[in-house]
């Protein structure tokens, strides 16, 4: 899947929003891109990023669920730490232009 430069920074950006905006980013860049086929890069990272969001909310869900035991106090901050790191790996992945996979993701958005 070759992609011009602009496909890998709105790729990278899919990525990267996710730290800031959560899942926002992802969809906004995805419904803007999902009919384009020069965009099938954009696409596919725009619907990896936002199935990753999915479950990040899902761990947040699950976290403040435990948090009643405490142990989701100690958990949240592993998943915070977690979004971030793997949102930066894979924006710049992205940026490189690797179509890049995250760990443990639901894919629920085909």
């Amino acid at each position: 899947m070759e992609s011009s430069q602009d496909s890998r920074t709105m790729a990278m950006l899919a990525h990267l929003l996710g730290i800031i905006s959560w899942f926002i980013g992802a969809l906004v860049i995805w419904l803007i891109n999902k009919d384009d086929p020069s965009k099938e890069f954009v696409v596919d990272q725009a619907k990896e990023a936002l199935n990753f969001q999915i479950t990040v909310t899902i761990a947040w869900i699950i976290c403040v669920v435990l948090s009643v035991v405490l142990i989701g106090l100690f958990l949240m901050p592993l998943v915070a730490l977690a979004n971030l790191i793997l949102c930066i790996l894979a924006g710049l992945k992205a940026k490189d232009g690797v179509a890049y996979r995250y760990p443990f993701t639901l894919r629920l958005i085909k």
